[in-house]
């Protein structure tokens, strides 16, 4: 065969590079490994969205093999029943049965080469994508994913929104395939912008641990009063700042460790610990008395006067061990959440406080799979109305 141009990589190399990935190399390293460019294996990424294929199964005896379909067609000629060719090749008379039913798709006649192309078209991948062919699911999929929810909320809202309606119901992960695959893109690239990370190929995450100093006076986290823990008892607070392009900016959040409930401070002269405390009392007196019971923080320095702070307003503040981030696990969820609106290495003092609301509400607003899929509004408003009765 004359090749115009480069010639194909086989099959086999592209099948090496990715069996060094499932090994654990690094994208870089299964090129060289497999001598292939940068270029030709960014290309392989970006066509599966960054996600490493299964491996290829192997044939197996669950579906009729060519041969079989020969002697299905010879023992047919010969006037044999469907139980007799049953029992000669050792499948269940219906097996035969469905077979020799699409033979009146060849005028009546079965052939066994015809059967055999057909029911390789039939097995081949990938198939049409439920978000291509159902333009209502398509179209609803889209209209969330423009509102910021993830591809897992929209896949349980939908479940909620079409009980009785299962051509409305799609996997979160047919839904990341339908946005990364190039083959099975059903939904436009440009709508990843919208999920969390805004990237166009899947990648594992790290994360890099941050420097804290310590103070006097701090009130430790094993000294936090036990309905704290089992979140049993709503009020109970998480904080951290979202810090901004060299240090220079910062954003204060607070979330509600019971229902996920998220407020955002307004930092625009600095997140010194005057500033700090300024905009979190501003944001705690705002609340019900039994909303504020305590909020519990890192070992930074803008937490230098919480002692004033508790003083002001009776809400005492507890601070975690040091490098343990996993003592404020629902803020550090929900920092990651915000950084879909505050990417890493842009200045955050150009937002203003109603465009921190906005983007409060909006997290507040999503449906969450530890809270049932409630949303944290919703689940505050319950909590509300129950404590007025």
């Amino acid at each position: 065969m004359v090749f115009k141009g480069r010639p194909p990589i086989e099959r086999r190399v592209r099948e090496q590079f990715w069996e060094c990935l499932r090994a654990g190399q690094d994208t870089v390293s299964a090129a060289c490994e497999v001598q292939v460019s940068l270029t030709q294996m960014r290309r392989w990424l970006v066509q599966v969205g960054g996600v490493r294929p299964r491996r290829p199964v192997p044939p197996s005896g669950r579906y009729l093999s060519l041969s079989e379909r020969e002697q299905i067609d010879e023992y047919r000629r010969d006037g044999w029943t469907i139980r007799a060719i049953a029992h000669a090749l050792g499948r269940s008379p219906s097996t035969i049965s469905r077979e020799l039913r699409r033979a009146l798709s060849y005028r009546g006649k079965y052939l066994a080469s015809r059967a055999q192309r057909d029911a390789e078209a039939r097995a081949r991948r990938p198939k049409t994508a439920k978000l291509a062919a159902h333009a209502e699911l398509r179209e609803q999929v889209q209209g969330w994913l423009g509102e910021d929810l993830s591809p897992q909320q929209i896949s349980h809202k939908l479940r909620r929104e079409y009980p009785s309606r299962p051509e409305m119901w799609v996997s979160h992960e047919s839904i990341y395939q339908a946005l990364f695959v190039q083959s099975r893109g059903a939904l436009t690239r440009e709508l990843t912008a919208h999920l969390r990370t805004g990237r166009y190929l899947r990648k594992h995450r790290s994360t890099v641990g941050e420097r804290r100093g310590k103070f006097p006076d701090m009130v430790m986290i094993s000294e936090r009063p036990a309905e704290v823990e089992d979140r049993a008892v709503p009020g109970h607070w998480e904080g951290d700042l979202i810090i901004g392009a060299n240090n220079k900016s910062a954003i204060g959040t607070l979330v509600e460790r019971s229902t996920r409930f998220v407020m955002l401070l307004h930092l625009p002269d600095g997140h010194s610990a005057e500033q700090v405390r300024s905009a979190m009392t501003r944001k705690i007196t705002e609340l019900p008395e039994h909303l504020a019971k305590s909020i519990t923080w890192d070992q930074g320095a803008e937490m230098s006067q919480h002692a004033r702070f508790t003083v002001e307003t009776g809400v005492p503040v507890y601070f975690c061990d040091p490098r343990s981030p996993w003592q404020r696990g629902t803020n550090e969820n929900t920092n990651g959440l915000l950084r879909q609106y505050f990417p890493k290495g842009i200045a955050l003092d150009g937002f203003d406080e109603v465009y921190l609301d906005v983007v409060a509400d909006k997290l507040n607003r999503r449906p969450r799979m530890t809270l049932d899929w409630d949303s944290p509004a919703e689940r505050l408003g319950k909590l509300v109305v129950a404590t007025a009765a």
